[in-house]
């Protein structure tokens, strides 16, 4: 087994260049965590390689790589009925192997910052009700509950919790790798 002491992760954004791994990844988290998203494995696997590369347009998107191993992801996107200022944090995940070393933080302190890069003040993101271990990774972030809910018909009415925090437009401590666990 290896060493989760000091271990080297790294966050990267997707391009066309490596949609490919982001793809993988993608269908892994619906695989392993159906629960927590919008969506199902069999409608994104049937995606064509367009679909997957116009959500690169529409979307920013990261991977997170443990000693070169993609091990999870995160993204931002900005809906048109949103205002200017907000974006939403989406399809977050971390596989099983690499939880509770810090790459669910590192995702979502990227970003955050990414966010305020952009010129953003404000993140929403929904989690489900039952998902107790991404409500605390959000609240360790700053992330506070909007009051906001939703039923998620996909899995039998999951209740989806709104969740928002205010990031500073226009700053970043530009998080792109660190060693975690030691």
């Amino acid at each position: 087994m290896a060493d989760r002491s000091s271990r080297t992760v790294e966050i990267v954004p997707v391009t066309e260049d490596n949609w490919r791994t982001y793809r993988d990844v993608r269908l892994a988290a619906l695989l392993d965590t159906p629960r927590a998203f919008a969506n199902t494995y069999a409608v994104s696997a049937a995606y064509p390689e367009a679909s997957w590369l116009a959500r690169l347009r529409t979307m920013r998107v990261w991977l997170a790589f443990v000693d070169d191993r993609p091990v999870g992801t995160v993204s931002l996107w900005h809906s048109q009925d949103q205002p200017d200022e907000e974006v939403y944090l989406i399809g977050m995940w971390v596989s099983a192997s690499a939880r509770g070393a810090g790459v669910g933080d590192l995702l979502v302190a990227t970003a955050l910052d990414a966010a305020g890069e952009s010129g953003y003040s404000r993140v929403h993101l929904e989690v489900a009700e039952e998902n107790l271990p991404a409500q605390r990774l959000y609240e360790r972030h700053g992330f506070v509950r909007t009051g906001t809910t939703w039923e998620n018909p996909l899995y039998g009415g999951i209740l989806e919790i709104g969740y928002a925090v205010r990031v500073d437009p226009g700053c970043s401590s530009s998080v792109a790798s660190a060693t975690v666990g030691a």
